[in-house]
């Protein structure tokens, strides 16, 4: 079992900065590649990015690209989501999660944290 819980979310205006972190408990976090993944209401989740067990692999959504970046702490078992240049489109509730392998689909994770609520104003 891993334990994941967010936090770092909040308010922001259009233009500005938020970096959410994901700390995670439990098994060994050097297994697991890490997600982020977001909720905006009424739409479905979507994924926003995921980083490979060491940190070496990373992969984004079109819609976050050259704004958000995924980073871990391997010493720390926390993963960061460093958001640049939020939208008020970036609003949403949005999770990490753990998995075996990385991946785009929601499917390919095991674990989730409970969410923090991210809302950009315009």
């Amino acid at each position: 079992q891993v334990q994941l819980v967010e936090s770092g979310g909040g308010l922001v205006q259009a233009g500005g900065s938020l970096r959410l972190s994901c700390a995670a408990s439990g098994r060994t976090f050097t297994l697991y590649a890490m997600g982020w993944f977001r909720m905006a209401p009424g739409k479905e989740r979507e994924f926003v990015g995921t980083i490979s067990m060491n940190g070496g692999v990373t992969h984004y959504a079109d819609s976050v690209k050259g704004r958000f970046t995924i980073s871990r702490d391997n010493a720390k078992n926390t993963v960061y989501l460093q958001m640049n240049s939020l939208k008020p489109e970036d609003t949403a509730v949005y999770y990490c999660a753990a998995g075996g392998r990385v991946g785009v689909r929601s499917e390919s994770y095991d674990y989730w944290g409970q969410g923090t609520q991210v809302t950009v104003s315009s």
